[in-house]
């Protein structure tokens, strides 16, 4: 049976009702068995939970090789540049501590594959209370929706001894934040080129990124979406009237 991801969240949200639903994870070895109570684990599980609740509702898909590149999963096996799937969790009472992706494998794969851009993240915002699991909230966004500027960098991102490791995620369901997600995919792409020339590891990359970009999103959609110059879209302090989905 085949499903969209707003089939999935759909689903779970009407029919499951998973913001109703509490679970455990148990980990057994040998004799012994135990409920887990370590938070740090519960991302993973959950994406082993979507692959399992796909399975048993009979919902085709077939899992991503690549695991660290969205998507998850691909939700149409026959046509791998639609259907894009992403899982990813957090600690609802924290905030949103998961990677996007690696900095600069994003950037290099979105040049031969700008659908990509086009994934959708399921989000699940968990609480864990003694070792019991609930789904505080369920997200479905486009990485543009849960990505931001920083005061730093075009885009939020982990720099560690001012070396660009992954980008970061913004806190877009909060009215409260500096830094409002990007309103639309140009803003995104435009931080994203941005980021390219301002990081010195990928700065080789940025004299011809936009071009090759433009002309492989022409290429694949059969005509151009994009302004012809994405890096003077304004992105810094974008606000969005996006809502839950």
């Amino acid at each position: 049976m085949k499903f969209t991801a707003q089939d999935v969240y759909n689903k779970l949200m009407n029919d499951d009702q998973i913001l109703t639903s509490s679970g455990q994870i148990v980990f057994k070895f040998g004799d012994i068995g135990i409920i887990v109570k370590q938070k740090d684990v519960v991302g993973n599980i959950m994406q082993e939970w979507v692959k399992e609740w796909l399975a048993q509702n009979r919902i085709t898909y077939e899992i991503s090789q690549n695991t660290q590149m969205p998507p998850d999963f691909y939700l149409d096996p026959s046509d791998k540049t639609v259907d894009l799937l992403e899982v990813k969790a957090f600690d609802n009472n924290r905030g949103p501590g998961f990677d996007i992706a690696d900095f600069r494998m994003f950037a290099a794969e979105a040049i031969d594959k700008p659908y990509m851009l086009d994934a959708d993240y399921l989000i699940f915002g968990y609480v864990m209370n003694n070792g019991v699991v609930r789904i505080k909230n369920l997200f479905l966004k486009k990485v543009w929706e849960i990505t931001c500027s920083s005061a730093d960098w075009p885009m939020k991102l982990q720099v560690k001894q001012n070396v660009v490791h992954k980008i970061r995620p913004s806190t877009w369901y909060s009215s409260k934040v500096t830094f409002k997600p990007f309103t639309c995919l140009e803003h995104f792409v435009s931080a994203l080129e941005q980021t390219v020339y301002q990081n010195a590891d990928t700065r080789h990359m940025a004299g011809k990124w936009q071009n090759r970009f433009l002309k492989s999103y022409q290429d694949h959609y059969g005509k151009p979406q994009l302004p012809s110059d994405i890096g003077s879209t304004l992105i810094l302090g974008a606000t969005s009237d996006k809502k839950t989905a």
